[in-house]
């Protein structure tokens, strides 16, 4: 602490520049166990100025001695004199300080305090940039500006320590950002301005360094033990006076005076208030009371706070603040002066001496203010310290839905909020005080005893001027005059009883033994006095007795010592010769056996030799014979291998020999063979040209042409004869073909009929056999079966007795039961209700938990886009880089999060531990910045605190569930027994009561019993029953059991039906005539039913009960849906969660083989798929081919019947080639006449089944996500499938799956999900564009969630929908990821929507007047510019504000309808929609008296209709818009309603959803519309006031003000779609011709 705290100054070389309280612990034992360390008001002006012959902090000085070290050569130190922040003082060095040796020792005590060697380089770090910031060399720029000197590489070196971009940090150390009416723009800084802002900044990070080092230091010495007792140490600056004196000499001397005030009352007023409590003879002594001088200080109106109050002003000076001091304290404070040639000083009496300040500088002091822009700078910084450093420093933005002017406001008093240094130590200084008045203070003053720094120097006069200022003189004084020793009677005795004798002591008055003792010791009795109970002492009284009674036990103690000294010698004595006699014996013995030990070994070791020589002698034997044996094995393999050698190279020889000689011959051969050859084709050629030059010559004459041409024509005309006889013998041929086809299926058919008449013959000869068996068989069963019957029918009569005896029993069981029915009815409705009333609040606690979430992504989604803000402005470095598409799972951990736990980079969690998908490096994805994936990781650890809270309330919700399942089945069993009417001899009849008592444990218990040894015995009848149906073979047997059955069932049907009618009736009864009883004064019920009354009231009631039972199913079928609703979801979340987490934990688990093993994967998966994309290709060209083929022969044969030269297929392809002939293309181009090819068969197409799967390449990735989001148009997907390029994009999934390529599943769901944002981003205020997106990014989770084959989501798919379902991938994670990605884009229409309704609210709901004739003007109030006069028409902005609205509503609803939003979704939407309106109505309406009338209240309640017809017109009742819209309903009812004394309960009855703020301020602001109404007096009120206040604590809200900003947590419940994968086809307006459907 002394080398970051303490620095040289002019009177003191090791001067501490801050105040510390040191707080040590004790336990128990007194010992030390812990400590703790406060420090107060560090003087920060210091590191950027120091006064001549001072020096900074010894930190630098050490830094910069120690620079030549390798371990700092980074840094870029040298010379305290090159370094402004260290030269100003003129003083580099001290003579009694080594820096060198103390940086060691520095170190060391880092390494003690548990402050490792990062940690420090870092500290030395940020020291050292601290330096290098002050060589900042800055000029001035254009315009009044500033900007880094160019070449200056001390930029460089700063921001390379801080690690932050070089590039920001030259930006805004000449700029800042200005943020006005929601426009930003930035502002240069002034060459004084910017360097003011770099020494703050300097001080600031000097600042939160050394508070991180007192952090880990209190860290490192904290104790959790217990503690006992603690010690604290002061160590805080004395009273300072200089020539010229600032902030830091007034908050030092304010702090003296705190401290001499504390003074004061535990030295003078507490010790006269003990004299005068003890009632001894004093006189008063006058002393200074610094207390009008604290007043002035830090009371209301004081330096202090005028101060504060100056610092929040936007043009608040120094001056300024003077002359308030001047206006509020000259003349009117005695210790508050005004310099007489100064207008900027002040002047204070201080306890000590009169001290003159000097105004300069303690604003800028006190608010110590910092850059935003430069903290945001450093909390990007590369090193996680230093961004951890100033992540507290982090101020709270506003949101993005504040309004312009509220922006503007919070963005100009971020400042202000903040506390100044000033109100920061006044704080502190408060907290010490608290702890030394608790405490038993002593006081240590340290005295100079000159300001030379000499030793053995000694000044009389600077030390009195000390003792004084410190109060030490005024404390001789008293204490001269006082009695500062004082003891009570028991303790005085206690501690000098040894001075009297024990005959003087008188047990029973200590008083009195005190004064004997005292009159004997001490005998001026002026040194003494007696009090009530002390005795008090003058000055070294207490010294005397000290001394006497030390003496008194020092001769005790001598007389001690003397004789247990000489015990104690005697003792030793005599233990010394035992132990010696001892020893003696046991080294005799010692000897004695180590003697026999030696004899021992020396004949054990001759043994050994001689056993050992023999077998060493044997063993080299045995190795001789061995090497001789194996040396003659090898010699004679060597030979016999030698020999086979040369006889394999002998046949070899022979054999290459044989070959090579054949060879040669065929060579030869073959030479011989190919000449003659050559020769005959030689002599051939030449005959043949002969018989060519002949046959040419023939060719050219005339006649030979003519007769080819004959020749051609009558073998044209013989061939069409003979092609028309061969057509006719081949349909001939063909009939007889057909013919012959069907008599071989007759033949076919006839020989498996012959089969089966054998097979049949075989079989029945069989069946004769068997059948015989079969009748011997039954006519034994038959006689068994007689003798069973017999049986039976005894067993019957008993099991009829048995039946009866159970009857019996269970009427009598039965009876018992009633007795408890209605009782448990009434605690089962109690238990229900407040089960209910648990479930409900366990359910608005996961309400709250899911909306917490939701907004922790809302703020993670505003970070991201501050973060592209910055970017986009260039503040931060535009540089990219590739991330892999598993960043995408960190959004949901910002969960869901997961969405959780942390998700590895490589992961994109499909379920396996081996699939991994690696980074596509065509898809470059920009990289979220290190700040956003700090508070990603913060996301996750919340996400992870949300789900073990979900699990909590599931498992409250599974054991509230299982209560109220335990008490239906309890109830269930238990009835009332009501006892029966009876008959009294007058005719008339006597109703007695139900009994109603609560039953014992051990009746309850009993009957249980009772009613499961009565279902065991109801069990053994029917198993008896069926053991007999079993045996029984007859029919009438079984006839007879099932109807025995039947009875038995029916007989339990109709008595449970009687036991029912008759609770009901006997409750019923009770009703009535307890009601008659109430209602006539107990006369009889026959008499007053006459005329049927009752039985139709009772019908009545009976149809009314029915009724809410009805009601109330209904209810409980629609809680337990929402209950199972929920309990799904939440299955669903920690289902997601533990598969991220088992996923994180085998990515770390895995070895550098498995990866390469999965690696090697990947790699047969992609060469797979090429395989197959080749051999599709290979098919297509194919297929493209032989349907070529076929129309060249098509077109062939057609240019044939027209005429043309019949061609081959070769030619006419060579010649379409050539172009000698038509082009094939002009060719394929005609359109085919029908009538040229009826003789031509046709080609028909099969119907193509087809998958409901797209493929697409890998390099068509970007022009699919082009195709279907960028370039799509919402008028187009208006008119396209809803939802379609999700479809699209799932079936392209599909066909991923099908090939299990979890590469291109990760990129393409990645880049949907990444386009999706990219849009909603740069579209987020065209509202058609965000609904459009939510559509499809809704319609493609659900296609997940219901093809992911879980069967909780295929309850609803068809049969082929489940065959299409997902095989290979597990997307749930990205389930999660879409999620959180729909969230956030809701949150983005929401905030759309509500900021184009805003506008129309106000105007609408409150100042549009629809009901013509009811406008007045309020007397006395003026109306707002909005509202118009009843002689004035009313703006068009007003007439028409209501339609506009319900224009935009009904516009929200047709886009929603449009792109086929979820109903559930288009739910919310409205609910939120209407809650926003119904905020902005209200809380408008408290704000504006003039239209709190009636007639406003009724044109209010019409507005409010026609969002009410909005809502059921659109069937959206169930949505809870309605609900939203009850508090502006009762509000325009509360100005309806008569406000009489009689109506104070009415009224409060009616507001149940406004708070009792708003109803107070509604009924004040109420203002009468004519003279013949009055106001609503103050008495009506307070009668409301009061009966509001018995309301329940949960309904008694004190908002006056609905919260505009509050949003409903969103849910996407599950919404399967009925569309066919198959069935879907791809516009042609989309352009997706390089997807082919499968």
């Amino acid at each position: 602490m002394e080398s970051i705290g303490n620095a040289k100054t002019i009177r003191n070389d090791n001067s501490s520049r801050f105040g510390k309280y040191i707080q040590i612990d004790f336990n128990t034992k007194w010992h030390i166990i812990g400590a703790n360390m406060r420090t107060y008001l560090l003087e920060k002006s210091r590191v950027v100025f120091q006064a001549p012959e001072e020096r900074n902090y010894h930190i630098f000085y050490q830094l910069c001695s120690a620079g030549d070290n390798e371990e700092l050569a980074h840094l870029k130190l040298s010379h305290q004199d090159t370094f402004l922040y260290t030269n100003q003082g003129d003083c580099p060095t001290v003579d009694s300080i080594d820096d060198n040796k103390q940086m060691q020792e520095l170190k060391e005590s880092f390494l003690l305090l548990g402050i490792g060697s990062k940690h420090q380089l870092l500290i030395f770090q940020t020291f050292a940039a601290v330096l290098h910031m002050g060589n900042l060399e800055i000029v001035d720029g254009e315009n009044d500006t500033s900007l880094i000197k160019k070449g200056d590489d001390t930029i460089n070196t700063v921001a390379e320590l801080l690690g932050v971009d070089t590039e920001l940090l030259r930006g805004w150390l000449c700029n800042r950002k200005i943020v006005t009416h929601g426009e930003t723009f930035v502002k240069g800084l002034k060459k004084a301005e910017a360097m003011f802002a770099r020494d703050a900044l300097a001080k600031h990070v000097y600042g939160r360094v050394f508070d991180w080092i007192v952090t880990q230091i209190n860290c490192e010495l904290k104790c959790t033990a217990k503690r006992q007792r603690f010690t604290g140490v002061l160590d805080i600056y004395g009273f300072e006076t200089f020539e010229i004196n600032s902030f830091e000499q007034f908050c030092i001397n304010y702090a003296n005076e705190k401290l001499q005030q504390q003074f004061n009352m535990h030295v003078f007023k507490l010790e006269q208030e003990e004299y005068v409590k003890e009632k001894i003879q004093w006189s008063f002594i006058d002393f200074y009371d610094n207390q009008p001088c604290i007043n002035l200080i830090e009371a209301k109106l004081g330096l202090l706070d005028l101060l504060d109050e100056e610092c929040r002003m936007p043009k608040g000076s120094d001056n300024s603040w003077c002359e308030k001091l001047y206006k509020s304290h000259d003349g009117k404070s005695k210790h508050f002066m005004k310099p007489r040639l100064s207008n900027t000083a002040f002047i204070v009496h201080h306890f000590a001496d009169n001290v003159q300040y000097e105004v300069s500088g303690f604003l800028e002091k006190n608010r110590d203010t910092v850059i935003d822009e430069h903290l945001a700078v450093l909390r990007t910084s590369k090193f996680s310290w230093v961004k951890e450093l100033f992540e507290q420093e982090a101020e709270v933005k506003p949101s993005k839905g504040k309004s312009a002017s509220q922006s503007s406001k919070t963005g100009s008093s971020q400042k202000s909020r903040k506390n100044t240094v000033g109100s920061q130590f006044r704080g502190s200084l408060s907290a010490l005080m608290e702890v030394l008045n608790k405490t038993t203070p002593h006081y240590v003053r340290c005295i100079k005893p000159n300001d030379d720094k000499e030793a053995f120097v000694f000044e009389p006069k600077r030390a009195i001027q000390q003792l004084r200022a410190c109060g030490v003189l005024e404390t001789i004084r008293i204490s001269a005059a006082g009695y500062p020793s004082r003891w009570t009677y028991q303790e005085f005795f206690n501690r000098y009883r040894a001075l009297i004798s024990s005959k003087k002591i008188n047990w029973k008055d200590m008083k009195l033994t005190c004064e004997s003792i005292l009159q004997s010791l001490i005998k001026d009795p002026d040194k003494y006095q007696f009090g009530n109970t002390k005795i008090f002492f003058r000055a070294g009284q207490v010294a005397y007795m000290e001394k006497l009674r030390t003496d008194r036990l020092k001769a005790c103690g001598v007389m001690i010592q003397k004789h247990v000294r000489g015990f104690l010698q005697r003792r030793r004595y005599r233990r010394l010769k035992a132990a010696t006699i001892i020893m003696q014996k046991f080294i005799r013995g010692f000897n004695a056996r180590r003697q026999l030990r030696f004899l021992k070994r020396t004949k054990a070791a001759v043994t050994v030799q001689r056993i050992w020589r023999g077998f060493y002698q044997q063993q080299k034997h045995r190795r001789l014979r061995k090497l001789v044996i194996g040396l003659q094995s090898c010699v004679r393999g060597l030979y016999a291998r030698r020999r086979y050698t040369v006889m394999l190279r002998n046949h070899k020889a022979i054999v290459i020999q044989r070959n090579v000689r054949m060879w040669l011959a065929r060579k030869k051969y073959m030479k011989v063979r190919r000449g003659v050859i050559l020769l005959q084709c030689h002599v051939r050629r030449r005959a043949a040209k002969k018989v060519l030059k002949k046959l040419k010559i023939e060719a050219r004459s005339i006649d030979h042409v003519k007769k080819i041409q004959v020749g051609l024509e009558n073998k044209v005309f013989v061939l069409q004869q003979r092609i028309n006889e061969m057509n006719k013998e081949n349909g001939r041929l063909r009939i007889e073909v057909e013919s012959i086809s069907v008599l071989r299926s007759e033949l076919e058919v006839m020989k498996g009929n012959e089969e089966t008449v054998k097979f049949s013959s075989n079989k029945i000869v069989q069946l004769e056999e068997e059948l015989h068996v079969l009748k011997e068989s039954v006519e034994h069963e038959r006689k068994e079966k007689s003798d069973l019957v017999n049986k039976n029918e005894d067993l019957i009569s008993g099991y009829k007795q048995e039946i009866e005896r159970l009857k019996e029993e269970n009427a009598g069981l039965l009876l018992q039961l009633e007795a408890t029915k209605q009782q448990d009815l009434l605690n089962e409705d109690a238990e229900k209700q407040r089960s209910d009333a648990e479930v409900k609040e366990l359910a608005a606690e996961l309400e709250g938990e899911r909306s917490a979430y939701q907004n922790l992504l809302r703020k993670h989604a505003e970070m991201e886009q501050r973060l592209e803000d910055m970017q986009d402005h260039g503040l931060v470095s535009g540089r990219r880089h590739v991330r892999n598409s598993s960043d995408l799972s960190t959004i949901s951990i910002e969960t869901d999060i997961s969405e959780a736990s942390t998700i590895p980079v490589e992961d994109l969690g499909y379920g396996t531990a081996t699939r991994k998908v690696k980074p596509d490096a065509g898809l470059p994805v920009e990289r979220a910045s290190d700040a956003s994936e700090a508070i990603i990781l913060k996301l996750q650890a919340h996400v992870r605190e949300v789900n073990g809270e979900r699990q909590r309330l599931q498992d409250e919700i599974i054991l509230l569930n299982s209560k109220l399942g335990s008490t239906e089945n309890l109830s269930g069993v238990m009835v009332t027994i009501s006892p029966p009417s009876t008959t009294l001899p007058n005719g008339s009849r006597l109703s007695s009561g139900p009994e109603k008592h609560e039953m014992t444990a051990a009746e309850s218990l009993k009957i249980n019993d009772l009613e499961i040894e009565n279902s065991n015995l109801k069990q053994n009848l029917m198993h008896l029953r069926e053991c007999i149906a079993q045996e029984s073979q007859t029919e009438k047997d079984r006839v007879m059991l099932d109807q025995f059955g039947a009875m038995q069932s029916e007989l339990e049907r109709r008595r449970d039906e009687v036991i029912q009618l008759k609770s009901i009736l006997v409750d019923r009864q009770q009703g009535v005539s307890g009601v008659l009883r109430e209602q006539y004064g107990g006369a009889d019920s026959d008499l007053l039913n006459e005329d049927g009354e009752l039985e139709i009231a009772y019908r009545t009631m009976k149809d009314t009960n029915r009724l809410l039972e009805n009601q109330l199913q209904n209810e409980k079928t629609n809680f337990s849906k929402m209950e199972s609703d929920y309990r799904g979801e939440m299955t669903l979340l920690k289902k997601d969660n533990d598969r991220q987490q088992k996923l994180i934990s085998m990515h770390l688990r895995m070895t550098p083989g498995e990866k390469h093993a999965n690696q090697i994967q990947h790699e047969v998966q992609r060469l797979t798929e090429e395989n197959l994309d080749l051999n599709e290709k290979v098919e297509t060209q194919q297929d493209q081919i032989s349907k070529l083929r076929k129309q060249l022969k098509y077109y062939a044969k057609k240019l044939k019947a027209d005429g043309a030269q019949p061609m081959s297929w070769s030619q006419s392809l060579m010649s379409s080639f050539f172009g000698s002939e038509p082009n094939l293309d002009e060719i394929l181009k005609e359109p085919v006449d029908a009538a040229s090819a009826e003789g031509m068969p046709v080609v028909k197409h099969k119907e193509v089944e087809y998958l409901g799967m797209l493929e697409y390449r890998n390099d068509d990735e970007g022009l699919l996500m082009k195709s279907l989001f960028y370039d799509l148009r919402p008028k187009i997907a208006a008119q396209l499938l809803p939802g379609l390029p999700a479809y699209i994009v799932f079936m392209c999934i599909r066909h991923t799956d099908y090939v299990n390529n979890d590469e291109k599943v990760g990129s393409l769901l990645t880049s949907t999900i990444n386009t999706i944002k990219r849009i909603f981003k740069k579209r987020c205020d065209d509202l058609e564009y965000a609904i459009l997106m939510l559509a499809n990014n809704c319609r493609l989770l659900h296609n997940l969630k219901q093809y992911s084959g879980e069967k909780q989501f295929q309850h609803l798919n068809t049969p082929r929908q489940n065959e299409q379902c997902l095989r290979n991938f597990d997307l749930a994670e990205y389930r999660q990821v879409l999620s959180d990605n729909a969230v956030w884009i809701y949150q983005g229409v929401i905030r759309v929507i509500e900021e184009k309704v805003q506008a129309a609210i106000v105007p609408g709901m409150l100042e549009h007047e629809a009901i013509k004739g009811m406008s007045v003007t309020t007397p006395g109030v003026r109306r707002q510019g909005s509202v118009q006069s009843e002689n004035e028409a009313q703006s068009p902005s007003h007439v028409d504000a209501m339609e506009i609205l319900m224009k935009q509503i009904s516009n929200f609803f047709e886009v929603c309808k449009t792109y086929a939003v979820d109903p559930e979704l288009l739910n919310q939407i409205f609910r939120q929609l209407y809650y926003y309106i119904t905020a902005c109505a209200l809380n408008n309406l408290l704000l504006r008296k003039e239209l709190c009338h009636w007639s406003k209240g009724m044109q209010i309640r019409y507005n409010i209709s026609r969002l009410e017809c909005f809502i059921r017109d659109n069937n959206l009742q169930g949505c809870g818009a309605l609900e939203n819209l009850e508090p502006i309903i009762q509000a325009s009812q509360l100005l309806q309603a008569r406000k009489t004394d009689a109506d104070v309960q009415s009224i409060c009855d009616m507001c149940t959803k406004l708070t009792v703020p708003q109803i107070v301020k509604i009924l004040h602001l109420y203002t009468p519309v004519n003279e013949y109404e009055e106001r609503v007096p103050v008495s009506f009120i307070r009668k409301i006031q009061e009966q509001l206040k018995k309301r329940k604590e949960a309904e008694a809200s004190q908002n006056l003000l609905m919260d505009t900003k509050y949003t409903y947590s969103v849910r996407f419940p599950f919404n399967p779609s009925q569309v066919q994968l198959e069935q879907i086809a791809l516009p042609s307006c989309l352009d997706l011709t390089f997807l082919k459907r499968l």
